[in-house]
């Protein structure tokens, strides 16, 4: 059990790696069409990077926590609204219809990356599961206490001993990795995703 909550764990990871990737390049694909669709007002650019910027803050808010999650979920979806109103600017700017549709699927593709990876907040390892874990990592001392004595009086003393810290040892540091693993977000641990990252993004934005 502790091994395949290991492997959910690290399944849970690699797709929030791979959604937060799609949602940052949506994003930056939302400010190059600011940029570039209306060439003659850079003020829409500028207003993308600000949005891009506030996004990726907001998103980083919501998963790093896990209370009062509610205010930083309407404050992501503020963001996402001020986006929505940003491509009228563009219609009102004279960019096409098709172009203003593109990037209105942009915005939704956005959405279904940052809803994904809120799941994945939201819902991790089932609680049964976890607790199972838990018991028997408890009750394994106790019940094969009599083997490591046995293996102490037949054998060597030490034996037992080696054996009886080896076994602890192994699942203590299994459980230790499931721990690590299960919220990706929550920055405890080398493996777990950067979420902060807005800075970086905004750097690019301005050199690009």
């Amino acid at each position: 059990p502790i091994v395949f909550t290991i492997n959910s764990a690290y399944k849970r990871r690699e797709e929030a790696l791979k959604y937060f990737a799609s949602l940052k390049a949506h994003a930056i694909a939302l400010f190059f069409a600011h940029r570039d669709w209306v060439k003659d007002d850079p003020s829409h650019a500028v207003r993308a990077r600000d949005l891009t910027e506030k996004l990726l803050k907001r998103i980083r808010e919501y998963l790093v926590v896990s209370d009062n999650r509610d205010n930083k979920l309407i404050a992501i979806y503020s963001v996402i609204s001020d986006f929505s109103l940003s491509h009228e600017m563009l219609r009102n700017a004279n960019v096409q219809a098709t172009e203003i549709s593109r990037a209105n699927q942009y915005l939704r593709a956005i959405i279904v990356d940052f809803e994904r990876m809120r799941n994945i907040a939201l819902y991790r390892t089932p609680i049964p599961l976890r607790a199972y874990c838990q018991i028997f990592l408890n009750l394994f001392p106790i019940l094969f206490a009599p083997y490591f004595a046995n293996i102490c009086h037949e054998t060597y003393s030490l034996l037992g001993y080696g054996l009886a810290l080896l076994y602890s040892v192994v699942l203590v540091s299994l459980d230790n990795i499931q721990e690590d693993l299960e919220d990706p977000y929550d920055g405890i641990g080398e493996d777990d995703v950067n979420l902060n990252v807005e800075e970086e993004y905004v750097r690019l934005m301005k050199n690009g």
